[in-house]
């Protein structure tokens, strides 16, 4: 971000929704200086999340978001989305794929700006991210 003098200015903290790793349920918070409306940030979040439960695991029959496999969605004033999601194991043979299919799901959302996928490991992904929705599914009880 630039002021008028060109210099250059702090990024406003991003609103963020996060899911709970209990709870499998998502936060949103809203941004600081208010540039995006909070109707647009609950609609692009809620769109988000529906195009991330198109995404299944080729290898397992539930998606990638009520597998618990998406820890953060970042969606800044810009509209840009920075995505932080895990695999259910380093050696998930799906690992080239998935990040991929994850982005490209969010960027099919209307509104939404560049959206950018990170992989992270910390904390590692366990069953009990999972949604009762997934359980489910997977019979895992």
């Amino acid at each position: 971000m630039r002021d008028d003098t060109g210099d250059s200015a702090p990024t406003p903290a991003a609103p963020q929704l996060a899911q709970d790793a209990a709870a499998g349920t998502a936060a949103v918070a809203p941004s600081p200086n208010g540039a995006l409306p909070s109707e647009e940030i609950g609609r692009l979040t809620d769109e988000i999340v529906a195009a991330l439960k198109s995404v299944y695991d080729p290898e397992i029959p539930a998606d990638v978001y009520e597998l618990g496999l998406i820890y953060k969605i970042d969606i800044g004033d810009d509209r840009a989305v920075a995505i932080d999601m895990t695999l259910t194991t380093p050696n998930c043979p799906s690992a080239q794929e998935l990040p991929s299919m994850v982005e490209n799901a969010a960027a099919s959302v209307p509104g939404v700006g560049p959206v950018t996928v990170k992989v992270v490991w910390d904390p590692p992904w366990e069953p009990s991210r999972m949604s009762d929705e997934a359980r489910v599914v997977l019979n895992m009880w």
